[in-house]
């Protein structure tokens, strides 16, 4: 690992990558399908908190991701 290498979890695991990358980067370094799913509005991403993550938000080092579905506001109900 080089200084250009950030360590970031996503599900618990760990999950290294290139420093300026996004939370979907981080996504898909631990799963292609599930950083699709990010991607296309199925799945969405919370922090350690459990506040939303916007997916092209950078990371930075030792940061806790935890992917959640995303679920379509109620009738009446803004987002």
């Amino acid at each position: 690992m080089t200084d250009s290498t950030l360590t970031v979890f996503v599900n618990a695991r760990v999950v290294h990558v290139a420093a300026g990358a996004t939370v979907l980067d981080a996504v898909r370094a631990f799963d292609p399908a599930e950083g699709d799913a990010l991607a296309s509005g199925a799945r969405a991403v919370t922090d350690s908190r459990g506040l939303s993550a916007p997916a092209d938000a950078p990371v930075y080092g030792g940061a806790i991701f935890r992917l959640v579905s995303a679920r379509a506001p109620r009738t009446g109900e803004t987002a």
